[in-house]
Order: C-alpha cells, then sequence, then structure tokens
C-alpha cells in the first residue's frame, strides 16, 4: 500500500534530521514508522508559500500532477489541503483523504460559511483527533460524524529521547523549572508566580507568534533574577531538548483554548521523565494527576501556580516520582510506535 503523505513543515529537513537522530520522529505523525506496516510513501515537496491559498494551489497542483501511484492521501493537517477535500467532495479526485484535525469541528455563526463547511467535510474520508474530548466537542456539530473521527495517542519518539540521555546523561539541576513552548502561553501568570519564589525559571519563546507579541509582553513584564529570558528561532528542537533534559520540571502555563495546546511540550517531559505543570485543559488525552506524572493549575490561577512551584521544589523524591510514572506513560501509550499503528489500522482498513 502506498499513500501520498502530506505535511505542511518541511518534510525533507525533518526527515533527514530523523535519520541522524537530531529530530523528535513524532512531528512526522507516523512516517517514521509507516513502514512497519507495509505502508510505502509518496512524499510531499514543502512549499513555503506567502499566504494560505497560495499554499493550497500549489498543493493542489502537486498532488493531481503526481505521475507515482498511490491509494491514501494522508496529512498532517487540513491547512493547504482545502482545494483537494472540495474536489473529494465533489466526486472530483477519487482518493481518500485522511487529515488530523487539531481543533473540534465548530459550527460557524455564518450561514454562508457553515453551509460550505458541510461540503467541506464531506470531503474527509476519515480523521484523527488528539483526545476523546475533542471528538465529543465535534460531535456538537452535526457536520462532524462518529464513524470518520479517531483518537490516535499521539506521542513522544522515545528512541529520539533516550539517545539523547544516553548522550547528554541525566544531571538535572534541583528546582530548575523550564518553559519552551510558544503557542498561547500565559507568560504575566507564570512570571508573577515565579517572581513569588526563589526557584529557577528558564523561559525559551519566540519574539512574535500566532498573534503573541511575546518580545513587547516581556519589555512590560517585571522579573525578578531568578527568571531566565531567551527568544529562540527556527526549528531547534534538539537544542530545546538538551536543556528540557536538564531541567527537574517543565512548565506549560497555557491561555484558555479549546484544542491539545501544549501537548507537543507534555509529551517531550513524558519521554524524558520529567514531571510537569500544566495549565488545566480537559482537552488533553491524559490527565496527569490521576496518573500521578504532574499538577493541573487553574487557568490564571498565580497562588496555584506558585503552591504548585513550591511544592515540585520541596519534594524532589516525590517530583522524580512524577518523571517515573510520566515515562511509564509514555511507554505504555503516548509514543510514536502506539500513534502510527492507530494510524496504519485506519489507513489500511481504507
Amino acid at each position: 500500500m502506498k499513500i501520498y503523505y502530506y505535511n505542511q513543515q518541511d518534510t525533507q529537513f525533518m526527515w533527514d534530521g530523523w535519520k541522524k537522530g537530531v529530530f523528535p520522529g513524532h512531528l512526522l505523525y507516523g512516517a517514521t514508522h509507516f513502514s512497519d506496516y507495509g505502508i510505502e510513501m509518496v512524499m510531499h515537496r514543502y512549499y513555503d508559500a506567502p499566504s494560505r491559498w497560495r499554499l493550497s494551489l500549489n498543493t493542489l497542483w502537486q498532488v493531481l500532477t503526481c505521475r507515482e501511484h498511490y491509494d491514501v492521501l494522508y496529512g498532517n493537517a487540513f491547512r493547504g489541503l482545502e482545494l483537494l477535500i472540495f474536489l473529494r467532495a465533489l466526486g472530483l479526485y477519487r482518493k481518500p483523504i485522511v487529515v488530523w484535525h487539531h481543533q473540534p469541528v465548530k459550527k460557524s455563526k455564518n450561514r454562508l460559511r457553515e453551509l460550505a463547511a458541510r461540503l467541506f467535510y464531506r470531503g474527509i474520508d476519515q480523521m484523527f483527533l488528539f483526545s476523546e474530548k475533542l471528538i465529543a466537542d465535534s460531535l456538537l456539530s452535526s457536520k462532524a460524524r462518529r464513524e470518520r473521527m479517531h483518537m490516535a495517542h499521539w506521542g513522544a519518539d522515545l528512541a529520539y529521547y533516550d539517545a539523547l540521555m544516553r548522550e547528554e546523561g541525566v544531571n538535572r539541576a534541583a528546582a530548575t523549572f523550564i518553559s519552551t513552548g510558544k503557542e498561547l502561553r500565559d507568560m504575566p501568570t507564570l512570571v508573577k508566580a515565579f517572581n513569588a519564589t526563589t526557584a529557577r525559571l528558564d523561559i525559551y519563546v519566540s519574539r512574535y507568534y500566532l498573534g503573541n507579541d511575546y518580545e513587547d509582553l516581556f519589555r512590560k513584564l517585571p522579573m525578578k533574577p531568578n527568571i531566565h529570558l531567551e527568544y529562540i528561532q527556527g526549528m531547534v528542537f534538539r537544542e530545546m531538548s538538551k536543556k528540557v533534559n536538564r531541567a527537574s520540571c517543565v512548565v506549560v502555563c497555557c491561555q484558555k483554548s479549546n484544542y491539545t495546546v501544549g501537548l507537543t511540550t507534555v509529551v517531550e517531559a513524558l519521554a524524558l521523565g520529567l514531571p510537569v505543570i500544566c495549565t488545566r485543559n480537559e482537552q488533553m488525552p491524559m490527565d496527569l494527576e490521576s496518573e500521578g506524572c504532574g499538577i493541573w493549575v487553574d487557568e490564571g490561577d498565580v497562588e496555584g501556580w506558585e503552591k504548585a512551584i513550591r511544592y515540585i521544589a520541596d519534594n524532589p523524591a516525590e517530583a522524580q516520582e512524577m518523571g517515573r510514572k510520566g515515562r511509564l506513560l509514555a511507554e505504555r501509550l503516548y509514543n510514536i510506535e502506539r500513534c502510527t499503528a492507530d494510524i496504519a489500522e485506519v489507513i489500511k482498513n481504507l
């Protein structure tokens, strides 16, 4: 069986990095392990589009002019596949389309947009979501069909993190917390909480990301000497993984959202055997507290964050046990091997 593999990012760069052991394979959404299930791939060529329309037109042209035979089109998102999906809905593109849907399917308040969306979702044969809660929220919309929706256990490339820990060692500084995510991060709450403690916090973030001007925010935000800030740019996953490996706890402080914001940071922490303090998010596939691998804090709760920080700092043995349980959870459920098995089962049934 062969699939046309679409990824919004630079697939060749990520693929080459994974082969060299310097890029985590889970960001390729199963591509690294499809061969284990007899699935071959035609790789889509990355195009750095200046607009979404240009991206969608380029993707349409690449797919329709592809001379290699393939059975299914599989994408890590539908961004860039919109025109193909509409053609599929109209019966003008014959291959099944399978994509990851990162947010719940929602009803539009605009009647025309809702009518267009109903047609659009007919063109998606199967979709993967990150949690059962996302599926449940999607089913509130009449466009969503349960038989086309699947939860896949998206999780870390454990082999990548195991190799990193062998190379770097596991010498983690006591009471050192790290924040590496950039999507919808609630930095004011995080900084205010750490300003009230003496625990070290290392923040690595982009200057600007998806509407959040972090550089302007931090320019106005008072920070005590225990907080270290560094701006990052580009795909520096290896460097960030090394920094996370040296910390004693991962913090994921987020703004309100209706999807699994922060999940990439969480699965990395689980893979490295680190405890997690995270803004409560019902869309997450795992319950950090019931699994014993982390602490939930309500959105915007500065006192709750301060309490969680002090608990981790003052109880290193318990924090280490949380990390151990997190790693076991990753080995059992949230890893790229399990995720690829979930994906392959759906694709091969097509």
